[in-house]
């Protein structure tokens, strides 16, 4: 895409996609109470609006921004956006929580469609060395989305009801993807690859990561049940499988240009380590507000509020500092200060005041919201514009996986010992360390600033 109008309708889709991916997450965070009583439902079945959701979504992603790669990001992010409002109308319209459980499912199929191409897109339409700001304002979205989410769930839930939730989104969903799927550009078909679409590396794939995520939602809640060793044991024979079949494939679902640079790597391991920490510490967060400190919802909300909104400042910020000082130097300097925040936190007593929250917050919400501008910049910048789909779609997994195996490591370890307290301080110890060592992968992250645009690098040209 050349035109300013394709360009503007492009970063639209994206952060519209992106903000209500994320604000359907939270939102449903704060209705499952009112669902669980209107559908006299267990919290079993509760727990599976959220878990099929997410494996439906893990296990799709990257045969998703592969689709993107062959017939169009335009189109898939359309078709996905469509699919994800007629499943939001549908659980709105839900007669019981069976309906509710598959509509889910549902959704995350079409949200896996939506969201690597949010960043596909992006690739397509901006040179390289503009892709930093786009994406720091898609990544500033997300934080918003993350603030306003659960006011504006509890909200809706309280005057309106928990069904009102899932129509939030329905209109302004329809309305994007038609306007994306109506905008035309001579060039979309650059590039575009007519290779197979690897269905045995995509199934087994799949199956992989559905094991792993199914490994980390139920290890918490069942400890070593049958459900959580056979998972395992799952996942590491597809993982096994893949690797082979990947191997001897004619045409793999990860191109071997992708994966050969470290970089890549290293900008995965950053996302995964970053979010995990961040989201683990979060969760953690709220039992030892509401429990420890006896605040409320809407006090704990708003004594994390600046993780928040330091992500919406940092993001532009670090899309400046990249461009200045480069990727390396930008994302460990984020990673320090997110790990700062974690660990500060874990250090919080029952005296602990609200500058003390504060400050830890701020801490976390700057440091993350600078990595990941800087990691996804990177490796989305990496890939060729005919793997950009495929490179979304590890973007994505990785943010997908990192959160939840956050919280089963601070759940895990904060059953570990009597004492709250005590065990959070543990646990968030464990989550810092990750992300100190996560520092140690960014330094194969590109040091020097980026050239001016038209003019290669001295690393592009190796």
């Amino acid at each position: 895409m050349t035109g300013l109008l394709p360009r503007r309708v492009t970063l639209a889709g994206s952060v519209v996609g992106a903000v209500l991916v994320a604000l359907d997450g939270t939102v449903l965070t704060i209705a499952q109470p009112a669902l669980q009583r209107d559908l006299g439902a267990s919290l079993t079945q509760v727990q599976w609006t959220s878990t099929g959701y997410l494996i439906a979504v893990a296990s799709l992603l990257v045969l998703a921004g592969r689709l993107g790669d062959r017939y169009g990001h335009r189109r898939l992010f359309g078709y996905g956006m469509l699919g994800f409002a007629l499943a939001s109308a549908g659980i709105g319209c839900a007669p019981g929580i069976g309906t509710v459980i598959a509509l889910r499912v549902v959704q995350g199929a079409c949200g896996a469609l939506l969201q690597p191409a949010t960043l596909g897109m992006l690739r397509a339409a901006y040179p390289p060395d503009e892709l930093a700001m786009p994406i720091a304002l898609r990544t500033s979205a997300i934080g918003v989305a993350a603030a306003a989410g659960p006011l504006v769930g509890g909200v809706l839930t309280a005057h309106l009801g928990w069904r009102s939730v899932f129509f939030l989104g329905v209109l302004p969903a329809v309305a994007i993807a038609l306007l994306v799927l109506g905008v035309r550009d001579g060039d979309e078909h650059v590039e575009r690859r007519r290779t197979g679409l690897d269905a045995g590396g995509t199934l087994l794939l799949g199956a992989a990561l559905a094991c792993l995520v199914t490994v980390l939602v139920t290890l918490h809640g069942a400890g070593r049940s049958t459900v959580t060793v056979g998972a395992l044991a799952g996942f590491c024979a597809a993982t096994a499988a893949f690797v082979h079949h990947e191997r001897r494939a004619a045409d793999p679902l990860l191109s071997p240009a992708l994966l050969a640079s470290p970089v890549v790597a290293s900008a995965l391991g950053v996302l995964l380590s970053a979010s995990a920490a961040l989201f683990g510490t979060l969760f953690t967060a709220t039992y030892f507000l509401q429990d420890v400190l006896g605040l409320d919802a809407l006090g704990t909300a708003l004594r994390m509020l600046p993780v928040a909104l330091c992500m919406v400042l940092a993001a532009p910020l670090g899309a400046v500092l990249l461009r200045r000082h480069g990727a390396r130097s930008t994302t460990s300097c984020g990673l320090l200060l997110l790990a700062a925040g974690v660990f500060g936190f874990g250090r919080l007593n029952t005296g602990a005041g609200a500058w003390a929250v504060a400050g830890c917050a701020f801490a976390m919400g700057a440091g993350f919201g600078t990595v990941m501008v800087t990691a996804t910049e990177v490796l989305v910048r990496r890939a060729r514009p005919a793997d950009a789909g495929v490179a979304g779609g590890l973007q994505q997994t990785a943010m997908n996986v990192g959160p939840t195996l956050g919280v089963a490591t601070a759940t895990t370890l904060l059953a570990t010992g009597g004492d709250f307290v005590a065990s959070m301080g543990t646990a968030l110890t464990v989550l810092a360390g990750l992300v100190c060592l996560a520092v140690l992968a960014a330094r194969k992250l590109p040091s020097a600033a980026r050239p001016a645009a038209g003019v290669p690098s001295a690393e592009s040209r190796r």
